[in-house]
């Protein structure tokens, strides 16, 4: 299991009934959990003064009750593998910055347990970067990028990121958090298209990239109506992506949430796909978050990382 126990501006606190209570920040937000079945005593004073309640409605969706939790609001992560690496000492950020705000479907625009991750792929960025010339850059695809966590974290370890998502919104915001971390100045681009079709005409153009980072939705529905279904489309976008893979890529991360797809799963795909023939190593898991207050970790999705450095 990857637990994202690095965090100073989040955590949760308490966990309870298919809810989690969680600190962003300094604001305190109760937001359901479908993974929390236990019924256990709720002792933090957070579930009646908090600053905001998310409720699920029997027929879908559901609402927002504020309490005090603004429109929008930020928290800041320091990212513990780059502290000492060539990336400070080539004068890039060490703390990211994302803008949160309350967001349809519970969300707040930010998944922690990705710090996880962050802390895997950035000291590999980080090492290339610094090995190569200026004219060299470590190309990073980052697809079904949402509002740029990813995007953020390469950037600040020494990639040249191509942020791609089909939400105009979620890539704006993305360029948002970009900024706000201090990587103005880096060279990155953030692009409004579909992810297969945008790797279509990225083979027909020859373009690699030396690492890709895959967070495709559970399900979705295209702009024509067509219905994206992860199970049955993963496998073929893999493929696609194995060609715009360098000949000497430094890793492939692949994240999911949809419960029908494990970890073996997903570590399966990627052997049978991008890393056919290649070697490196490849590794599986869940995600997790640590739970204050009742010592246990709050599993969030799963990741599988091949890496080839």
């Amino acid at each position: 299991m990857w637990i994202a126990d690095n965090w100073k501006d989040y955590e949760v606190l308490e966990c309870s009934a298919g809810e989690k209570l969680e600190r962003w920040g300094k604001y305190l937000v109760v937001r359901p959990d479908p993974q929390v079945i236990w019924n256990t005593a709720r002792t933090h004073e957070g579930w009646k003064e908090n600053h905001g309640v998310y409720h699920r409605s029997e027929k879908g969706g559901g609402n927002w009750e504020l309490h005090g939790l603004p429109q929008e609001w930020s928290v800041s992560y320091e990212a513990a593998a780059v502290r000492s690496s060539a990336s400070a000492a080539a004068g890039r950020p060490l703390t990211l910055t994302f803008r949160l705000k309350p967001f349809q479907f519970k969300h707040t625009g930010l998944f922690p347990e990705q710090a996880a991750n962050w802390e895997w792929f950035m000291p590999i960025i980080a090492r290339e970067a610094a090995k190569r010339r200026m004219d060299e850059p470590v190309r990073i695809l980052n697809l079904f990028a949402y509002t740029g966590g990813a995007t953020a974290a390469a950037g600040a370890a020494g990639g040249v990121v191509t942020h791609v998502d089909a939400s105009k919104g979620m890539v704006a915001w993305a360029k948002e958090n970009f900024t706000e971390s201090g990587l103005s100045r880096i060279p990155a681009r953030f692009l409004v298209d579909d992810c297969e079709k945008f790797v279509r005409r990225e083979i027909r153009r020859g373009k690699k990239y030396d690492a890709v980072i895959l967070d495709p939705p559970s399900y979705g529905r295209g702009p024509g109506g067509e219905v994206w279904k992860l199970e049955d489309a993963i496998y073929d976008l893999l493929v696609l992506i194995k060609e715009v893979v360098s000949d000497h890529p430094l890793f492939f991360l692949l994240n999911s949430y949809t419960t029908g797809l494990q970890p073996l799963v997903m570590r399966d795909l990627i052997a049978l796909t991008l890393a056919a023939g290649r070697g490196g190593t490849l590794a599986a898991d869940e995600l997790a978050l640590p739970v204050k207050t009742q010592d246990i970790a709050l599993p969030c999705g799963a990741s599988a990382r091949w890496c080839v450095y």
